[in-house]
């Protein structure tokens, strides 16, 4: 089946989920899930978090329109934000016809560090980690056998010097434990092994052990994602120029570039909240990878491709998995991840990079052309008419409206809600 799926933002949310349930074989259970039917309930919210005392619904959008690797997929998004699902659904539709997206992706390595302090003698103590290096990840590999039945495990070890700003000016030795996670996220297994060796760490150094936890900087863990986007302007050259100046921006100003990979981060934070995994974590590692050369910088690229193309990539870590945590946990977040039918986290980074590139693509495109309010604002008009005391059968009606005067003001359409009311 393909994910082109013609004026799917016109159905009702009853009509879409037929579609989307139909598409990938959804149950009667899992679409009940989905609608709210079948609640998620404080005492499962209970087993997650600590102090329960509710639980905040977010609506789940879907992407579509997308090919990723040649499979057609539709892609649940999980965000209060209106115009996301919009601008991403719109901006892979001039990919799908020129073979949508296409992915690589550098293995499921995370690392954990083992920060050693105390050391009179660092170097001679970093040799020594080093000389037990066989060692220690067979005894990491020993706290996660499981791990290590799947292929997975610590792999290997590197050793860091850090200088230390206290009064003493030391020198810290920081172990990194690098850690193949396979489809798990990984911050478990890999915290789990970092602290189990710490003793072992302090009896080769003689220093003391403070920190030992996992990095979200996940650099051997990175996604790459291309795309061709097919004439969006068509054949406006000047529009092609308007949009490569806008990227040519973000590239050389981080100020820019922070909105610019706030945009990517816009798609990308809706995948992962929607199945179950960190977006703290994501979000805090793409920022960091971004800024790796010292300049905080874009995360996507753009260059001028043929006959008025756009072609574009991005770049960043993505720590995701589909075991563990709120992945399994969550009733939701296992529906979604059933909707994007993928078996490994390969594929899933795949799609999460995918959908932050197009929505990327959409923001400039708006920028470059018509602004970002408009479209943004079109869309949250229907907030603004319940907002303004529009009752349900009212609300496409005022937007209706609105649209006919351009005008998406919270007064303009106030004034729409009052004169259909009167």
């Amino acid at each position: 089946m393909s994910s082109r799926i013609s004026k799917f933002y016109q159905q009702s949310p009853e009509e879409r989920l037929k579609k989307v349930a139909e598409f990938v074989g959804l149950s009667e259970d899992d679409q009940k899930i989905l609608t709210g039917e079948t609640k998620f309930t404080l005492e499962q919210a209970d087993r997650m978090i600590e102090n329960v005392i509710g639980t905040l619904p977010i609506p789940i959008g879907t992407a579509v329109n997308f090919k990723v690797n040649g499979k057609d997929v539709l892609v649940p998004m999980a965000t209060e934000e209106p115009s996301v699902v919009a601008a991403v659904s719109h901006a892979a539709k001039y990919t799908y016809d020129v073979g949508g997206f296409h992915t690589s992706y550098s293995g499921s390595i995370m690392r954990a560090q083992v920060q050693v302090t105390g050391l009179k003698d660092p170097y001679f103590a970093m040799a020594k980690i080093y000389e037990a290096k066989e060692e220690l990840l067979a005894f990491c590999n020993e706290q996660d056998p499981t791990l290590v039945s799947f292929g997975g495990g610590a792999i290997d070890l590197e050793v860091k010097m850090v200088q230390g700003d206290n009064e003493k000016n030391e020198k810290m030795v920081v172990a990194h434990l690098i850690v193949d996670t396979k489809d798990a996220m990984g911050a478990n297994a890999v915290n789990t092994m970092a602290e189990a060796c710490a003793p072992l760490i302090e009896k080769i150094t003689g220093g003391q052990v403070v920190l030992r936890i996992l990095s979200n900087l996940a650099d051997r863990r990175v996604v790459r994602a291309r795309a061709v986007f097919k004439d969006p302007f068509n054949g406006d050259q000047e529009a092609v120029d308007r949009f490569i100046y806008a990227y040519e921006l973000a590239a050389n100003d981080p100020y820019r570039a922070t909105t610019h990979n706030k945009g990517v981060m816009n798609g990308i934070t809706a995948v992962v909240l929607a199945t179950g995994n960190d977006t703290r974590a994501i979000e805090a590692g793409a920022h960091a990878y971004a800024a790796r050369s010292g300049t905080y910088e874009p995360l996507t690229r753009y260059e001028r491709g043929e006959n008025g193309d756009i072609v574009g990539t991005i770049e960043l870590p993505l720590a995701v998995g589909l075991v563990g945590g709120a992945t399994q946990s969550h009733p939701v977040a296992k529906t979604a991840t059933k909707i994007l039918n993928v078996k490994t986290a390969e594929e899933l980074s795949g799609i999460i990079a995918s959908i932050g590139l197009a929505q990327n693509f959409a923001g400039l495109k708006a920028l470059a052309t018509e602004g970002i309010q408009k479209g943004h604002m079109k869309l949250h008009a229907r907030n603004m008419a319940a907002m303004a005391g529009a009752k349900p059968e009212q609300v496409d009606e005022v937007v209706k409206i609105a649209a006919e005067e351009e005008s998406f003001t919270f007064d303009a359409i106030k004034k729409i809600v009052e004169r259909l009311q009167s």
